[in-house]
């Protein structure tokens, strides 16, 4: 098996147009990388880093270090890249969303250019929300003891006179570098393989894995006098966890349901076009991985402002609710399910359409066995994608619970217990996936073997 899986991506490079964006991909991802190390001038990120390794398994330093996931590691080194690509993909999100209720937004997709405008208006956006996310970032940097409760080191080394170059500075270097990894991600889409966003994403996973990999290492030596915290037992329950738990993310990644379509016949002009039948597809998680990061991104809120609420009108219950939403807690779990089901449905009900396929149907003479055409047609699809978005969104929250019940109740560190699902598991394994799909056609188009079969990971490397 693993000589078949060496042969073809030996077949990867024999092939000069696959070879060239191969390496065009990779040389774009090392770029990437270094925008994630280069720290923004007049910034100290020693201290931040020191802070959050000694922090890494309380609720402050766990939350800033799932935001850093997002950045590759960037904030915590005060890089370039501090702000990752998280503004591109926030602002892509909202024009989609706007698109499906403003109906001007709506009439422009549908457009002949319209697409290329609509990807316009999302950069656009994309320089507000950087200007915006920037200034905060860099107030934060000035003060980061009034953000991360139990951080009292300094990263500025600007005067206090020179304040304000520091600001605006720090705000064009933040937004410049998410520009630049916004570029670089568009141009691995054109001229590489694969989704080049979410490759900009995952090389920064990828890039934490060394560290978690130390951590673990560990986890399974003796402190001084003291015994190891986990054992030979615990290492392979570990392992077997993680062969279930990435099965379990590819196989309902690439899972659907076929909803049967069959065509009648029908003659246009002099042409007469034969019945068929075919089928449409249904993912089972039809909004990916989008539900676990609007969630995460809503519950970094609600504790901070409880905690100054409670503070300025001296509330403790307040404070004490706020701490319960900490990473680690029960109610943090149960809001986080609540909000990856709501966001679940949320984003199919923006996204999936069931009127307009019905309607294109019944305008091409097709129809689903045993229902009516029109509105018969778009209940059933809207009953039958709600219970699928069902089965997909319990197990997100599955997948999303896991690293938290591993760092509750066996005290994993957090970069450690991450990488056994989460957000990083799925974006990791639904890119992979993605990226060999694509290295799949090449090589096929050349009667090479790939290393899919029949969209599925079986017996072909």
């Amino acid at each position: 098996m693993f000589a078949k899986f060496i042969n073809t991506c030996a077949n990867c490079f024999k092939i000069p147009e696959l070879r060239g964006r191969i390496l065009f991909t990779l040389g774009t991802l090392a770029i990437c990388r270094l925008i994630a190390i280069v720290s923004i001038p007049g910034l100290d990120a020693s201290a931040l880093k020191d802070w959050v390794a000694a922090n890494s398994n309380s609720g402050a330093g766990g939350m800033l270090d799932l935001y850093s996931m997002f950045t590759g590691g960037a904030l915590l080194k005060c890089a370039v890249g501090g702000l990752g690509i998280m503004p591109y993909i926030s602002a892509t999100i909202i024009i989609q969303l706007l698109t499906a209720v403003l109906p001007g937004l709506s009439k422009l997709s549908r457009e002949e250019g319209g697409r290329a405008k609509i990807v316009q208006y999302g950069r656009y956006l994309t320089v507000i929300l950087c200007l915006g996310q920037g200034l905060v970032m860099a107030i934060g940097f000035e003060n980061p003891g009034a953000i991360i409760q139990g951080f009292t080191g300094h990263l500025v080394q600007f005067a206090p006179e020179h304040i304000w170059w520091y600001r605006i500075q720090t705000v064009l270097v933040l937004t410049t570098g998410t520009l630049l990894l916004m570029w670089l991600g568009e141009q691995i889409t054109e001229r590489g393989v694969g989704n080049g966003v979410s490759l900009v994403i995952t090389i920064g996973i990828i890039a934490r894995f060394p560290q978690a990999l130390a951590l673990t290492i560990d986890m399974f030596k003796p402190k001084g006098d003291a015994e190891a915290q986990f054992h030979l037992f615990h290492g392979i329950a570990f392992a077997v966890l993680l062969v279930a738990v990435v099965a379990g993310v590819v196989a309902i990644t690439q899972a659907q349901r076929k909803i049967p379509v069959q065509y009648a016949q029908q003659t246009r002009g002099r042409r007469v076009y034969q019945s068929g039948s075919s089928f449409m597809p249904l993912r089972v998680i039809y909004a990916g991985v989008m539900p676990i990061i609007f969630a995460s991104a809503l519950l970094m809120f609600p504790q901070k402002i409880l905690d100054y609420a409670g503070r300025i009108f001296s509330m403790p219950s307040l404070i004490q609710i706020g701490n319960q939403l900490q990473a680690g807690h029960a109610l943090h779990l149960i809001v986080y399910g609540v909000l990856i089901l709501f966001f679940s449905y949320f984003w199919v009900a923006t996204q999936f359409n069931e009127v307009q396929i019905a309607d294109d149907l019944k305008k091409y003479n097709g129809y689903i066995p045993g229902v009516r055409p029109g509105k018969s047609t778009s209940d059933f699809l809207h009953n039958t994608m709600s219970r699928i978005t069902l089965a997909g969104s319990i197990f997100l929250i599955a997948i999303a619970i896991v690293p938290e019940l591993l760092y509750m109740s066996m005290n994993v560190p957090y970069q450690v217990a991450s990488f056994f699902g989460g957000t990083s598991l799925l974006i990791a394994v639904g890119v992979m996936l993605d990226t060999m799909r694509q290295m799949e056609s090449h090589l096929l188009m050349r009667h090479y073997d790939g290393f899919l079969k029949k969209g599925r990971l079986k017996g072909r490397f």
